[in-house]
Protein backbone atom coordinates (compact mmCIF):
# COMPACT_ATOMS: atom_id res chain seq x y z
CA UNK A 1 0.00 0.00 0.00
CA UNK A 2 2.99 2.40 0.98
CA UNK A 3 4.84 1.18 -2.12
CA UNK A 4 1.93 2.46 -4.34
CA UNK A 5 1.77 5.75 -2.71
CA UNK A 6 5.23 6.03 -3.23
CA UNK A 7 4.77 5.53 -7.01
CA UNK A 8 1.98 7.94 -7.06
CA UNK A 9 3.97 10.80 -5.29
CA UNK A 10 6.88 9.98 -8.10
CA UNK A 11 4.87 10.13 -10.91
CA UNK A 12 3.35 13.67 -10.15
CA UNK A 13 6.93 14.97 -9.35
CA UNK A 14 7.88 13.48 -12.71
CA UNK A 15 5.07 15.31 -14.31
CA UNK A 16 6.01 18.35 -12.97
CA UNK A 17 9.46 18.24 -14.11
CA UNK A 18 8.16 17.23 -17.46
CA UNK A 19 6.02 20.45 -17.29
CA UNK A 20 9.30 22.80 -16.63
CA UNK A 21 11.12 21.56 -18.82
CA UNK A 22 8.74 22.16 -21.76
CA UNK A 23 7.76 25.19 -20.66
CA UNK A 24 9.76 28.67 -22.28
CA UNK A 25 9.59 28.20 -26.01
CA UNK A 26 13.53 29.60 -26.39
CA UNK A 27 14.89 27.72 -23.52
CA UNK A 28 14.16 31.20 -20.94
CA UNK A 29 14.29 30.83 -17.77
CA UNK A 30 10.42 30.50 -17.05
CA UNK A 31 9.22 27.67 -15.43
CA UNK A 32 5.40 27.04 -14.43
CA UNK A 33 4.62 24.76 -11.59
CA UNK A 34 2.08 23.05 -12.31
CA UNK A 35 -0.81 23.09 -9.12
CA UNK A 36 -1.62 19.53 -7.76
CA UNK A 37 -4.73 18.72 -6.31
CA UNK A 38 -4.93 19.06 -2.27
CA UNK A 39 -4.85 15.37 -1.30
CA UNK A 40 -3.57 13.20 2.09
CA UNK A 41 -0.88 11.07 1.95
CA UNK A 42 -0.97 9.64 5.01
CA UNK A 43 -3.40 7.19 6.69
CA UNK A 44 -7.02 7.69 6.92
CA UNK A 45 -7.46 5.72 10.45
CA UNK A 46 -5.36 5.66 13.30
CA UNK A 47 -3.01 2.84 14.13
CA UNK A 48 -4.07 -0.16 15.29
CA UNK A 49 -3.44 -1.64 18.78
CA UNK A 50 -1.02 -4.32 18.93
CA UNK A 51 -3.57 -6.80 20.72
CA UNK A 52 -6.07 -6.72 17.79
CA UNK A 53 -3.21 -7.61 15.07
CA UNK A 54 -3.14 -10.99 14.01
CA UNK A 55 0.10 -12.39 13.66
CA UNK A 56 1.19 -15.58 11.17
CA UNK A 57 3.29 -17.21 13.89
CA UNK A 58 3.61 -19.93 11.41
CA UNK A 59 6.52 -18.33 9.39
CA UNK A 60 9.75 -18.13 11.45
CA UNK A 61 11.32 -14.82 12.70
CA UNK A 62 14.53 -14.07 12.04
CA UNK A 63 16.35 -10.78 12.63
CA UNK A 64 18.13 -8.61 10.23
CA UNK A 65 21.27 -7.38 10.20
CA UNK A 66 21.77 -3.36 10.68
CA UNK A 67 23.44 -3.60 7.14
CA UNK A 68 20.65 -5.55 5.58
CA UNK A 69 18.02 -2.94 6.70
CA UNK A 70 19.80 0.23 5.84
CA UNK A 71 20.51 -1.81 2.12
CA UNK A 72 16.51 -2.08 2.32
CA UNK A 73 14.35 -5.05 3.03
CA UNK A 74 11.75 -6.60 0.50
CA UNK A 75 8.35 -5.05 0.45
CA UNK A 76 6.96 -8.20 2.68
CA UNK A 77 9.67 -7.81 5.07
CA UNK A 78 9.70 -4.89 6.30
CA UNK A 79 12.30 -4.46 9.10
CA UNK A 80 9.97 -4.05 12.72
CA UNK A 81 11.49 -0.92 14.75
CA UNK A 82 10.40 -0.37 18.26
CA UNK A 83 10.20 2.96 20.42
CA UNK A 84 8.64 3.27 23.81
CA UNK A 85 7.52 6.38 25.79
CA UNK A 86 5.09 7.44 28.41
CA UNK A 87 4.03 10.42 25.77
CA UNK A 88 2.51 12.30 28.39
CA UNK A 89 0.98 15.71 27.03
CA UNK A 90 2.03 14.72 23.54
CA UNK A 91 4.22 17.02 21.77
CA UNK A 92 6.05 18.01 18.95
CA UNK A 93 9.28 16.56 20.13
CA UNK A 94 7.61 13.05 20.77
CA UNK A 95 6.41 12.98 17.19
CA UNK A 96 10.03 14.43 16.10
CA UNK A 97 11.32 11.16 17.84
CA UNK A 98 9.07 8.84 16.12
CA UNK A 99 9.65 10.23 12.49
CA UNK A 100 13.45 9.78 12.94
CA UNK A 101 12.61 6.05 14.16
CA UNK A 102 10.06 5.83 11.19
CA UNK A 103 12.81 6.95 8.79
CA UNK A 104 16.06 4.88 10.03
CA UNK A 105 15.63 2.32 7.34
CA UNK A 106 14.13 2.98 3.61
CA UNK A 107 11.24 -0.08 4.61
CA UNK A 108 10.42 0.55 8.68
CA UNK A 109 7.32 -0.63 10.27
CA UNK A 110 7.17 1.29 13.38
CA UNK A 111 5.53 -0.28 16.96
CA UNK A 112 5.79 2.21 19.69
CA UNK A 113 4.94 0.71 23.10
CA UNK A 114 2.93 2.96 25.91
CA UNK A 115 3.72 2.33 29.34
CA UNK A 116 0.45 1.92 31.73
CA UNK A 117 -0.64 4.58 34.61
CA UNK A 118 0.69 1.75 36.96
CA UNK A 119 4.06 1.81 36.07
CA UNK A 120 4.20 5.13 35.08
CA UNK A 121 3.34 5.98 38.73
CA UNK A 122 5.80 3.59 40.45
CA UNK A 123 8.63 4.77 38.51
CA UNK A 124 8.42 8.17 37.12
CA UNK A 125 5.25 10.31 38.45
CA UNK A 126 2.22 11.32 38.24
CA UNK A 127 0.99 12.17 34.68
CA UNK A 128 -1.71 15.01 33.18
CA UNK A 129 -2.79 11.90 31.19
CA UNK A 130 -4.27 8.87 31.90
CA UNK A 131 -3.05 6.15 29.90
CA UNK A 132 -6.05 5.82 27.63
CA UNK A 133 -6.02 9.26 26.36
CA UNK A 134 -2.01 8.72 25.82
CA UNK A 135 -2.53 5.48 23.99
CA UNK A 136 -5.20 7.67 22.17
CA UNK A 137 -2.43 10.58 21.44
CA UNK A 138 0.02 7.97 20.14
CA UNK A 139 -2.51 6.06 17.71
CA UNK A 140 -3.09 9.40 15.88
CA UNK A 141 0.59 10.31 15.06
CA UNK A 142 1.22 9.90 11.05
CA UNK A 143 4.27 8.08 11.66
CA UNK A 144 2.80 5.25 13.94
CA UNK A 145 1.81 1.99 12.41
CA UNK A 146 1.12 -0.01 15.73
CA UNK A 147 0.27 0.85 19.44
CA UNK A 148 1.51 -1.49 22.26
CA UNK A 149 -0.76 -0.82 25.40
CA UNK A 150 0.88 -1.59 28.91
CA UNK A 151 4.64 -1.82 27.61
CA UNK A 152 6.91 -2.90 29.68
CA UNK A 153 8.75 -0.72 31.87
CA UNK A 154 12.08 -3.08 30.71
CA UNK A 155 12.24 -4.93 27.48
CA UNK A 156 12.87 -8.69 27.76
CA UNK A 157 13.91 -10.81 25.18
CA UNK A 158 10.17 -12.87 25.64
CA UNK A 159 9.24 -9.20 24.61
CA UNK A 160 11.10 -8.71 21.77
CA UNK A 161 10.80 -12.37 20.44
CA UNK A 162 6.94 -11.91 20.94
CA UNK A 163 6.52 -8.64 18.29
CA UNK A 164 9.28 -9.71 16.26
CA UNK A 165 11.35 -6.74 17.08
CA UNK A 166 14.20 -6.03 14.73
CA UNK A 167 16.16 -3.14 16.34
CA UNK A 168 14.94 -0.32 19.24
CA UNK A 169 14.86 3.02 18.48
CA UNK A 170 15.48 6.10 21.66
CA UNK A 171 17.69 8.84 22.26
CA UNK A 172 21.34 7.62 23.34
CA UNK A 173 21.31 9.41 26.59
CA UNK A 174 21.38 7.08 29.39
CA UNK A 175 18.23 6.59 31.42
CA UNK A 176 18.56 5.44 34.47
CA UNK A 177 15.59 3.67 36.29
CA UNK A 178 14.22 1.04 38.00
CA UNK A 179 17.43 0.39 39.87
CA UNK A 180 19.57 0.22 36.47
CA UNK A 181 22.00 3.50 35.19
CA UNK A 182 20.36 2.31 31.52
CA UNK A 183 17.59 0.28 30.68
CA UNK A 184 18.47 -0.32 27.41
CA UNK A 185 22.22 -1.43 28.53
CA UNK A 186 21.42 -5.11 27.32
CA UNK A 187 19.94 -3.72 24.06
CA UNK A 188 23.07 -1.94 23.05
CA UNK A 189 25.12 -4.81 23.58
CA UNK A 190 22.71 -6.87 21.49
CA UNK A 191 23.12 -4.08 18.68
CA UNK A 192 19.43 -4.05 18.62
CA UNK A 193 19.88 -0.14 19.70
CA UNK A 194 18.98 2.53 16.79
CA UNK A 195 19.70 6.20 18.15
CA UNK A 196 17.52 9.21 17.92
CA UNK A 197 18.03 12.67 18.95
CA UNK A 198 16.07 14.81 21.20
CA UNK A 199 13.96 17.98 20.44
CA UNK A 200 15.88 20.64 22.30
CA UNK A 201 13.62 23.30 24.36
CA UNK A 202 10.27 21.24 24.39
CA UNK A 203 9.66 18.55 26.61
CA UNK A 204 6.47 17.08 29.02
CA UNK A 205 9.01 18.65 32.19
CA UNK A 206 9.10 22.36 30.49
CA UNK A 207 5.33 22.30 29.56
CA UNK A 208 4.39 21.25 33.35
CA UNK A 209 7.05 23.91 34.23
CA UNK A 210 5.78 26.75 32.33
CA UNK A 211 2.05 25.82 33.49
CA UNK A 212 3.08 25.44 37.41
CA UNK A 213 5.11 29.02 36.95
CA UNK A 214 2.38 30.87 35.90
CA UNK A 215 0.02 28.89 37.56
CA UNK A 216 -2.34 32.36 38.84
CA UNK A 217 -2.47 33.41 35.13
CA UNK A 218 -4.18 29.85 33.92
CA UNK A 219 -6.10 30.11 37.23
CA UNK A 220 -8.02 33.22 35.81
CA UNK A 221 -7.93 32.33 32.49
CA UNK A 222 -9.76 29.00 33.40
CA UNK A 223 -12.06 31.14 35.54
CA UNK A 224 -12.82 33.50 32.55
CA UNK A 225 -13.97 30.56 30.46
CA UNK A 226 -16.87 29.07 32.81
CA UNK A 227 -14.69 26.87 35.44
CA UNK A 228 -15.46 26.74 38.91
CA UNK A 229 -13.13 27.40 41.67
CA UNK A 230 -13.93 23.81 42.92
CA UNK A 231 -13.06 22.42 39.79
CA UNK A 232 -9.69 24.30 39.64
CA UNK A 233 -9.04 23.73 43.61
CA UNK A 234 -9.17 27.57 43.82
CA UNK A 235 -9.72 29.26 47.68
CA UNK A 236 -12.47 31.73 48.30
CA UNK A 237 -10.18 34.27 48.36
CA UNK A 238 -8.48 33.22 45.69
CA UNK A 239 -11.27 33.23 43.99
CA UNK A 240 -12.26 36.90 44.42
CA UNK A 241 -8.73 37.96 43.85
CA UNK A 242 -8.26 36.55 40.57
CA UNK A 243 -11.63 38.08 39.31
CA UNK A 244 -10.39 41.97 41.03
CA UNK A 245 -7.23 41.27 39.34
CA UNK A 246 -9.09 40.69 36.05
CA UNK A 247 -11.22 44.14 36.56
CA UNK A 248 -7.64 45.71 37.50
CA UNK A 249 -6.88 44.74 33.94
CA UNK A 250 -9.67 45.57 32.06
CA UNK A 251 -9.73 49.36 33.87
CA UNK A 252 -5.69 49.55 32.57
CA UNK A 253 -6.50 48.15 29.31
CA UNK A 254 -9.33 50.63 28.86
CA UNK A 255 -6.98 53.26 30.37
CA UNK A 256 -4.46 52.21 27.27
CA UNK A 257 -6.69 52.57 24.80
CA UNK A 258 -7.85 55.86 25.61
CA UNK A 259 -3.85 57.13 25.78
CA UNK A 260 -3.55 55.68 22.31
CA UNK A 261 -6.28 56.95 20.80
CA UNK A 262 -6.20 60.72 22.62
CA UNK A 263 -2.12 60.08 21.03
CA UNK A 264 -3.46 59.74 18.25
CA UNK A 265 -5.89 62.44 17.87
CA UNK A 266 -3.29 64.77 19.28
CA UNK A 267 -1.14 63.35 16.07
CA UNK A 268 -4.22 64.17 13.54
CA UNK A 269 -4.79 68.30 15.21
CA UNK A 270 -0.98 68.24 14.57
CA UNK A 271 -0.82 67.28 10.94
CA UNK A 272 -4.03 69.30 10.55
CA UNK A 273 -2.34 72.55 12.28
CA UNK A 274 0.50 71.86 9.89
CA UNK A 275 -1.70 72.50 7.06
CA UNK A 276 -3.83 75.23 8.18
CA UNK A 277 -0.61 77.17 8.57
CA UNK A 278 1.06 76.43 5.38
CA UNK A 279 -2.05 77.43 3.57
CA UNK A 280 -2.48 80.51 5.75
CA UNK A 281 1.25 81.26 4.95
CA UNK A 282 0.52 80.62 0.95
CA UNK A 283 -2.66 82.81 1.29
CA UNK A 284 -0.79 85.65 2.90
CA UNK A 285 2.04 85.30 0.10
CA UNK A 286 -0.97 86.09 -2.23
CA UNK A 287 -2.85 88.72 -0.10
CA UNK A 288 0.52 91.04 0.11
CA UNK A 289 1.82 89.94 -3.92
CA UNK A 290 -1.94 91.48 -4.97
CA UNK A 291 -1.93 94.54 -2.46
CA UNK A 292 1.70 95.44 -3.86
CA UNK A 293 0.67 95.45 -7.33
CA UNK A 294 -2.36 97.42 -6.63
CA UNK A 295 -0.56 99.92 -4.03
CA UNK A 296 2.78 98.99 -4.58
CA UNK A 297 5.36 102.06 -5.41
CA UNK A 298 4.80 100.89 -9.55
CA UNK A 299 1.82 99.66 -8.92
CA UNK A 300 -1.77 99.82 -10.60
CA UNK A 301 -3.40 102.75 -9.03
CA UNK A 302 0.17 104.69 -9.28
CA UNK A 303 -0.30 104.41 -12.87
CA UNK A 304 -3.99 105.19 -13.03
CA UNK A 305 -3.33 108.22 -11.10
CA UNK A 306 -1.40 109.97 -13.25
CA UNK A 307 -3.33 109.11 -16.37
CA UNK A 308 -5.59 110.86 -14.62
CA UNK A 309 -3.80 113.54 -13.44
CA UNK A 310 -2.61 114.07 -16.86
CA UNK A 311 -6.08 114.24 -18.31
CA UNK A 312 -7.23 116.22 -16.10
CA UNK A 313 -4.25 119.09 -16.84
CA UNK A 314 -5.05 119.00 -20.21
CA UNK A 315 -8.53 119.76 -19.92
CA UNK A 316 -8.20 122.70 -17.35
CA UNK A 317 -4.91 124.09 -19.25
CA UNK A 318 -6.01 127.47 -21.01
CA UNK A 319 -5.63 127.53 -24.68
CA UNK A 320 -2.72 129.72 -26.03
CA UNK A 321 -3.79 132.72 -27.50
CA UNK A 322 -2.07 133.77 -30.86
CA UNK A 323 1.01 135.72 -31.11
CA UNK A 324 -0.51 138.95 -32.15
CA UNK A 325 -3.08 139.29 -29.49
CA UNK A 326 -2.10 141.29 -26.60
CA UNK A 327 -1.00 139.49 -23.66
CA UNK A 328 -3.25 139.45 -20.63
CA UNK A 329 -1.34 139.52 -17.49
CA UNK A 330 -1.92 136.16 -14.46
CA UNK A 331 -3.14 136.94 -11.36
CA UNK A 332 -0.88 136.70 -8.69
CA UNK A 333 -3.34 134.48 -6.37
CA UNK A 334 -6.03 132.48 -8.18
CA UNK A 335 -9.94 134.00 -8.38
CA UNK A 336 -11.45 130.90 -7.83
CA UNK A 337 -12.87 130.36 -3.72
CA UNK A 338 -14.37 128.17 -2.28
CA UNK A 339 -18.41 128.16 -1.33
CA UNK A 340 -17.58 127.93 2.46
CA UNK A 341 -15.09 130.78 2.13
CA UNK A 342 -15.55 134.41 4.35
CA UNK A 343 -15.04 136.68 1.15
CA UNK A 344 -17.11 137.35 -1.32
CA UNK A 345 -16.62 137.34 -5.26
CA UNK A 346 -17.37 140.28 -7.26
CA UNK A 347 -20.46 140.47 -9.45
CA UNK A 348 -20.17 137.69 -12.03
CA UNK A 349 -19.35 139.00 -15.98
CA UNK A 350 -20.02 137.18 -18.90
CA UNK A 351 -16.63 136.58 -19.07
CA UNK A 352 -16.26 135.33 -15.38
CA UNK A 353 -19.72 133.06 -16.53
CA UNK A 354 -18.13 131.09 -19.26
CA UNK A 355 -14.92 130.54 -17.09
CA UNK A 356 -16.73 128.72 -14.70
CA UNK A 357 -18.74 126.96 -17.30
CA UNK A 358 -15.44 125.84 -18.38
CA UNK A 359 -14.49 125.17 -14.98
CA UNK A 360 -17.56 122.72 -14.82
CA UNK A 361 -16.87 121.01 -17.90
CA UNK A 362 -13.19 120.46 -17.16
CA UNK A 363 -14.67 118.91 -13.50
CA UNK A 364 -16.18 115.85 -15.59
CA UNK A 365 -12.25 113.79 -16.19
CA UNK A 366 -12.31 114.02 -12.45
CA UNK A 367 -15.61 112.31 -11.82
CA UNK A 368 -15.05 109.79 -14.18
CA UNK A 369 -11.87 109.44 -12.86
CA UNK A 370 -13.39 108.96 -9.10
CA UNK A 371 -15.85 106.38 -10.76
CA UNK A 372 -12.98 104.33 -12.17
CA UNK A 373 -11.29 104.48 -8.68
CA UNK A 374 -14.51 102.97 -6.72
CA UNK A 375 -14.70 100.46 -9.52
CA UNK A 376 -11.07 99.06 -9.24
CA UNK A 377 -11.02 99.26 -5.23
CA UNK A 378 -13.66 97.03 -4.43
CA UNK A 379 -11.12 94.92 -2.02
CA UNK A 380 -10.11 98.45 -0.34
CA UNK A 381 -11.13 98.70 3.17
CA UNK A 382 -13.66 101.90 3.71
CA UNK A 383 -10.65 103.83 5.68
CA UNK A 384 -8.41 103.64 2.46
CA UNK A 385 -10.77 104.15 0.29
CA UNK A 386 -11.34 107.57 1.41
CA UNK A 387 -8.11 108.58 2.14
CA UNK A 388 -7.41 107.65 -1.70
CA UNK A 389 -10.45 109.72 -2.54
CA UNK A 390 -9.66 112.32 -0.54
CA UNK A 391 -5.97 112.92 -2.10
CA UNK A 392 -7.59 112.76 -5.57
CA UNK A 393 -10.07 115.31 -4.63
CA UNK A 394 -7.10 117.73 -2.99
CA UNK A 395 -4.45 116.80 -5.98
CA UNK A 396 -6.95 117.72 -8.74
CA UNK A 397 -9.16 120.48 -6.82
CA UNK A 398 -6.08 122.62 -6.67
CA UNK A 399 -4.99 122.05 -9.99
CA UNK A 400 -8.28 123.15 -11.45
CA UNK A 401 -7.92 126.62 -8.80
CA UNK A 402 -4.46 127.21 -10.22
CA UNK A 403 -5.17 126.75 -13.67
CA UNK A 404 -8.22 129.17 -13.48
CA UNK A 405 -8.67 132.71 -14.72
CA UNK A 406 -9.73 135.29 -12.44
Amino acid sequence: MLDKKDEQGSAKLNSRKRRRESSGSNGSAEEVIAKVSRSSFGLREPAPFSDEIEVDYSKPYVRVTMEEAKKGTPGDRPVRVYADGIFDLFHSGHARALMQAKNLFPNTYLIVGVCSDELTHNFKGFTVMNENERYDAVQHCRYVDEVVRNAPWTLTPEFLTEHRIDFVAHDDIPYSSAGSDDVYKHIKEAGMFAPTQRTEGISTSDIITRIVRDYDVYARRNLQRGYTAKELNVSFINEKKYHLQERVDKVKKKVKDVEEKSKEFVQKVEEKSIDLIQKWEEKSREFIGNFLEMFGPEGALKHMLKEGKGRMLQAISPKQSPSNSPTRERSPSPSFRWPFSGKTSPPSSPANLSGKTDLLKSLTPLSLMLANVLRCSKELSEKGLWVCLFSLLKMGLLEICYHCDP
